[in-house]
């Protein structure tokens, strides 16, 4: 919902000034954050070891599947979205 009013928002201020091409912008950066997310879940399809571990790191922290849904929408800044994804990391690793 949040990434569709993102969209939504952009969208009408791109109509507002006229020019659509503000919103053919706004719609790549939009969609900057869930595509890498959504490459990051692709880079777990067929590797159950490192399924496991993060699951079992979600499960022993709830708060890093918190911050995970944060990273995708964006509300999360750049050097938190950096710092969550070391310390989701570094939890896989230590599990």
């Amino acid at each position: 919902m949040c990434l569709l009013f993102q969209h939504a928002a952009a969208l009408a201020k791109a109509l507002q000034t006229g020019d659509l091409s503000q919103y053919a912008a706004a719609h790549r950066r939009i969609g900057r954050r869930p595509k890498f997310m959504s490459d990051l879940m692709l880079l777990l399809d067929g590797r159950r070891r490192f399924q496991r571990r993060a699951i079992a790191t979600m499960a022993a922290n709830p708060g890093h599947f918190e911050r995970m849904l944060a990273m995708h929408v964006g509300t999360l800044s750049g050097p938190q979205f950096l710092a969550n994804g070391l310390a989701f990391g570094w939890h896989m690793l230590t599990l």
